[in-house]
């Protein structure tokens, strides 16, 4: 039996923990009364547990505000499989942008988005992009539709049946066509995303497996140029991905399903 403390503290600690949620790139600073408004709780609770944040490190004083705290990044560098994966991969994506002067991408499915575990920026892609930790839809991104194209079919079904969001004027979101270029996708092992996620952006992926054949994640290269250009760097990001497979299937630590969030 539950005690109603337990649920009091439960309770206390969702509404902490959704207190992170507000802060974003474009609003990294936040204070307690913007906070409590856009959690909708009053401002004293709000008060209070971002006290409790700050003490546990989650959150840290700004002359603003509140910004998230260091501590949060500690514990992110602790998780196991997205750690290992990121270790292994960065030689990998330092030869890509190397050798095609392009920003490399290594991202992770989460839920139904990527989310990038490692960026290597080129200098000659001006227009701004991802970034380490940040997440886009799956259905959008080359590096998303090269991890969707080899997930569970279940999934496939689920996040097709949903909404599928428009970034761009060239973002796909017919559920017929995402599975057309899908089967593609199974056949070439390479990705594209034209301008769908970000206007005046190319992105070529390829998927990235584990041990057990699994896809684990994925790995890219960014520009600013036509498909036809696009086009010229499948073959070494399909070989940069292969070669990367290759090694975390000598790795049978690395799971798929703690890489990979379902929804």
């Amino acid at each position: 039996m539950v005690r109603p403390d337990s649920q009091d503290t439960a309770s206390s600690l969702t509404r902490g923990l959704s207190l992170l949620d507000l802060f974003t790139v474009r609003e990294p600073e936040l204070s307690i009364r913007e906070l409590a408004r856009r959690s909708g709780l009053p401002k004293s609770t709000a008060h209070r547990l971002v006290g409790d944040l700050l003490a546990w490190g989650a959150l840290e004083r700004t002359p603003r505000g509140v910004r998230l705290g260091v501590h949060l990044f500690e514990l992110g560098s602790l998780v196991p499989a997205h750690r290992r994966l990121r270790e292994i991969a960065i030689p990998y994506a330092h030869n890509l942008n190397e050798v095609t002067q392009l920003t490399s991408n290594i991202a992770v499915r989460d839920g139904s988005d990527i989310m990038y575990v490692e960026k290597i920026t080129s200098r000659s892609l001006n227009v701004p992009h991802s970034r380490v930790g940040g997440r886009l839809p799956m259905h959008c991104t080359a590096l998303g539709k090269a991890m969707l194209a080899y997930s569970e079919p279940e999934f496939v079904d689920r996040l097709l049946g949903g909404e599928l969001r428009a970034l761009s004027s060239r973002t796909i979101t017919s559920p017929q066509v995402i599975r057309a270029e899908l089967a593609k996708i199974r056949e070439t092992k390479v990705a594209y995303d034209v301008e769908e996620s970000q206007p005046g952006l190319f992105c070529v992926a390829a998927p990235v497996f584990g041990p057990f054949d699994e896809v684990v994640g994925a790995i890219s290269v960014t520009g600013a140029t036509s498909l036809t250009q696009a086009q010229r760097f499948a073959p070494v990001v399909r070989t940069t991905a292969m070669a990367l497979s290759r090694v975390l299937q000598s790795h049978s630590t690395l799971r798929a399903d703690s890489v990979a969030r379902s929804a």
